[in-house]
């Protein structure tokens, strides 16, 4: 794995109203040991319309990449209330598929009744159809460099939003190992190339859990995409794993063919929060979902696993 990156260490990005360096060094919002919390281990890059050739060699080699503040503290507030509200007419409405995609509901901390899994959000909102709307998100179609990227609006779970949290009733505080490109085989097509770009809605580190991903194994062949794992059952901390150190408003992109986890956090109760959205970037043949469409069997694992 390629840790090394001059990019990274070029400009200044203002986070919290503060400028820090992208090599991870900041002011403020660290740990007591004065540590930077948000530091990691391989650089950290700013999105704009056009991608760097350091950006395109990094996710080549690395399967991963991770921009810092792609949206505002601002705007990821005014995501959150959005998503509550269509939280609340599907809870009252009770809601059990959208396109085929089943919904995973749960317990706040509070009791209330949740939704920690929205898939095609993007399809019950101006705000979040107009997100994907982002000129910055086509630069990304360069990761691929097909003739045929497009943003999945309406294709495979379209803009997910997932809702991580441990209480006594959480159906959702861990997502077990996978590849992303396993649709593709339950859709009985080829393995085409895929992206999976997540915008992180709360401040997440390694030690609440989060996204582990293993470097380099988008790239190692159809029978380590296979079988590198049990799909979904499989939690088991891997030694070559690396976790992401995100703040809101950052947005990471890792190949559909790579191996990755969401950790549980250790934490119970608002300390274990975490909420993350994902739309796809795909290519190849054009499978849209609509209200007629089943759940895929990858559908159903997620739906049933990963309490």
């Amino acid at each position: 794995m390629d840790l090394n990156g001059t990019e990274a260490h070029h400009h200044t990005e203002a986070v919290n109203g503060k400028h820090h360096s992208s090599n991870g060094h900041h002011n403020g919002n660290s740990h007591s040991n004065g540590k930077d919390q948000f530091k990691n281990a391989y650089p950290v890059f700013q999105l704009n319309e056009k991608l760097s050739e350091e950006q395109k060699k990094f996710f080549d080699e690395n399967g991963f990449i991770h921009f810092k503040g792609f949206i505002s503290k601002e705007k990821v507030s005014e995501l959150l209330k959005e998503a509550e509200m269509i939280q609340n007419e599907w809870v009252s409405k009770g809601y059990k598929m959208i396109n085929g995609v089943p919904i995973k509901y749960g317990t706040d901390v509070d009791g209330k009744k949740i939704v920690q899994r929205f898939a095609f959000l993007n399809k019950h909102s101006e705000k979040f159809a107009n997100l994907l709307k982002d000129a910055r998100l086509k630069g990304l179609f360069d990761l691929i460099g097909a003739a045929d990227c497009r943003i999945g609006e309406t294709e495979k779970d379209g803009l997910v939003f997932n809702h991580y949290i441990n209480t006594e009733e959480s159906n959702y505080s861990q997502l077990g190992w996978h590849t992303d490109a396993l649709r593709d085989i339950f859709q009985g097509q080829k393995v085409m190339p895929m992206l999976n770009v997540g915008i992180h809605l709360d401040n997440s580190t390694t030690d609440n859990g989060g996204l582990r991903i293993i470097p380099g194994t988008h790239n190692k062949g159809i029978g380590t995409m296979l079988f590198k794992k049990v799909y979904f059952i499989s939690h088991k901390p891997d030694k070559k794993e690396l976790g992401l150190n995100v703040e809101a408003g950052d947005l990471t992109v890792h190949d559909g063919r790579l191996w990755h986890r969401v950790a549980r956090s250790p934490f119970t109760g608002e300390k274990s929060r975490r909420r993350v959205m994902y739309v796809p970037i795909v290519t190849g043949k054009f499978i849209p979902r609509d209200e007629n469409s089943k759940p895929l069997l990858y559908q159903r694992l997620i739906s049933i696993t990963n309490k």
